[in-house]
């Protein structure tokens, strides 16, 4: 239930309680005060009863005194029953009545109390790293919900700063990184290309240049994982095939070098989200497919709806993958019996870009171990409010 909810029905029942607790108090006091009167006014007879009472026992009739005696307390005790019966009733009808009443304005009450809350919640909803500079700025007395408020407005304050060094980060890390990389691996072309240089240095010159461009790479990775961690700047209807069909053709190279073959039924679904993080979540799936392959092995690339969501799976053949090890995958540097190492498949980064990119869109990943080697890697996404127009 929710805090409303339970407000209310605590108002309620406190009030049921306190509303049963005054009708027993009032009863038993009502009960002893006409116990009291009664008592005391003449025997508890009325003046026509009283007379007729003294005129009996004038004349000495003492059995009928006797009889009209008890008839006269009789119909006293009936009264007595029937006013007692009727405040029973009209306390309880009057009770209930106002028990509903008070759970109608507990809930009214308790709505008006928690709407300062409800105005952190939407904001908390609607906050990311592009518009962390909204506050909540909560109006009213200094209480429990305006402190939550300050405070909640101070550690968006302290999550904008250290978004913003990040960004700077990231920015500075781009270009601090990559400029002397771009320097080497200038030189290294130029030796390479020169004449003049002996065969042992043009070999040494193509050593430290592959090494180069796997540095580049792994650059490149880290930058981008860090940004789709960051969160989606950008937010546009995108057609999910029109983006696989860009990620196929940049890998047509390595995909004939690699002697597969490649299935693609691509099938309308439209997502909303950034087009270039999508296309290199597309490119990963792939590239780690043709990667891990056998030769003359086969992937089959699907898109669709299915469930209320848009899919993109990924299935190739290749080596067997164990179960235990599904879960690693997706960590950075890792790679199957292969952990924090050199290879030249790559830094071991490309499956932990993907799982950063469906996060930030808001997806799930599946990924299943086929049985005859291989894996089945399935991401699905939201739909799209409003289709995307294929390009």
């Amino acid at each position: 239930m929710s805090v409303r909810t339970r407000l209310t029905l605590v108002y309620g029942s406190l009030f049921l309680v306190t509303s049963a607790v005054l009708v027993a108090v009032t009863y038993l006091l009502t009960v002893r005060t006409m116990d009291d009167r009664l008592s005391v006014s003449s025997g508890g007879v009325d003046a026509t009863t009283l007379a007729r009472l003294r005129a009996l026992a004038l004349n000495g009739d003492v059995g009928r005194l006797l009889e009209l005696k008890a008839d006269a307390d009789r119909r006293l005790v009936e009264q007595k029953h029937d006013v007692l019966e009727q405040l029973l009733q009209s306390s309880l009808v009057t009770m209930l009545v106002l028990g509903v009443l008070a759970v109608g304005i507990g809930y009214v009450v308790a709505g008006r109390m928690l709407r300062p809350l409800h105005k952190v919640t939407a904001t908390a909803r609607r906050l990311s790293e592009s518009n962390l500079h909204e506050r909540i700025a909560l109006d009213g007395p200094q209480d429990e919900i305006k402190d939550l408020a300050d405070t909640f407005d101070r550690m968006l304050d302290r999550l904008n700063r250290a978004f913003d060094a990040q960004r700077r980060f990231v920015a500075n890390a781009s270009h601090e990184l990559r400029t002397p990389l771009t320097i080497n691996r200038t030189v290294l072309e130029v030796a390479l290309a020169s004449r003049k240089n002996p065969p042992e240095t043009k070999a040494l010159a193509d050593v430290l240049l592959g090494n180069t461009a796997r540095h580049e790479r792994l650059i490149e990775g880290l930058l981008l994982l860090a940004k789709s961690e960051r969160g989606l700047g950008t937010r546009v209807g995108t057609a999910l095939p029109d983006v696989v069909r860009a990620a196929l053709d940049q890998l047509d190279d390595l995909v004939e070098e690699a002697a597969v073959d490649v299935e693609a039924k691509l099938a309308p679904a439209a997502v909303t989200g950034d087009p270039v993080l999508l296309e290199r979540c597309a490119v990963n799936l792939v590239e780690n497919a043709v990667k891990y392959n056998v030769r003359d092995g086969r992937i089959w690339v699907r898109t669709g709806t299915r469930d209320g969501a848009a899919f993109l799976q990924v299935v190739n053949t290749g080596r067997a993958v164990p179960g235990y090890e599904i879960a690693t995958i997706f960590e950075p540097f890792r790679r199957l019996r292969a952990d924090r190492t050199g290879s030249k498949d790559g830094a071991g980064l490309g499956l932990s870009i993907v799982r950063a990119v469906v996060d930030a869109h808001g997806g799930t990943i599946e990924t299943v171990p086929r049985a005859d080697g291989g894996l089945s890697i399935t991401v699905r996404l939201p739909l799209a409010e409003r289709p995307a127009l294929a390009a």
